[in-house]
């Protein structure tokens, strides 16, 4: 059943995809086009969106199956962005950010929590991760960093304090407070989620 409802979704925004200009979205967002793929990085890895059906595949993986957050946050930075959208350069914690106060709960637990969890005693394991994932090293917390979702327009900040005797691990995901210029509110957590999983693939746990 599962599978079915991630075909559906996967089928819908491919569409709705094809309906849009996609000049304007090349010239907008500044992307590498060869004619009959539109290319683009999130997280560091390079996708590529077919012109002519609307399928993503990873370049160089295009056997493998898109998970569900990349596949979303691709397809709705095209769907859902302003054509004048800019960053604010502030960045807000995800609660605060426009009409997402609903999905907070479900962030608080998979998101927060669960990055708390995995590097919870690993800091040397978190930070090698961020610097392999390409992250800006700022001085919050025991681990920070800036990382880019998509390149230039989508920034990201982790913070995480590391456990000790008294206190567990915390972390938290902060994002641009116009972030949903470019996204729906609810693919806001796919872009948390995804940095999450990213930062577990290159910490090699």
């Amino acid at each position: 059943m599962a599978e079915n409802r991630f075909e559906m979704m996967r089928d819908y925004w491919r569409n709705e995809f094809l309906k849009l200009d996609h000049d304007e979205l090349i010239s907008r967002f500044g992307l590498e086009c060869d004619g009959e793929k539109i290319y683009i990085t999130y997280y560091s890895r390079k996708y590529f969106i077919d012109l002519t059906d609307g399928y993503i595949a990873e370049v160089g993986h295009s056997e493998n199956e898109v998970p569900f957050g990349p596949l979303m946050s691709i397809y709705h930075l095209f769907y859902f962005s302003k054509p004048h959208a800019k960053v604010r350069g502030e960045f807000v914690p995800f609660r605060n950010v426009k009409n997402a106060s609903p999905f907070a709960p479900n962030f608080e637990k998979s998101v927060r929590e669960g990055l708390a969890a995995k590097f919870d005693g690993k800091k040397d394991l978190l930070i090698s991760a961020c610097e392999k994932l390409g992250g800006r090293k700022i001085p919050q917390g025991d681990v920070g960093y800036i990382f880019y979702a998509f390149e230039e327009i989508m920034p990201v900040m982790m913070v995480f304090w590391d456990g000790d005797d008294e206190f567990p691990a915390q972390a938290n995901i902060l994002f641009d407070a116009d972030i949903t210029d470019f996204l729906h509110e609810e693919t806001v957590c796919c872009i948390g989620g995804d940095l999450i999983d990213r930062l577990v693939e290159m910490s090699g746990m």
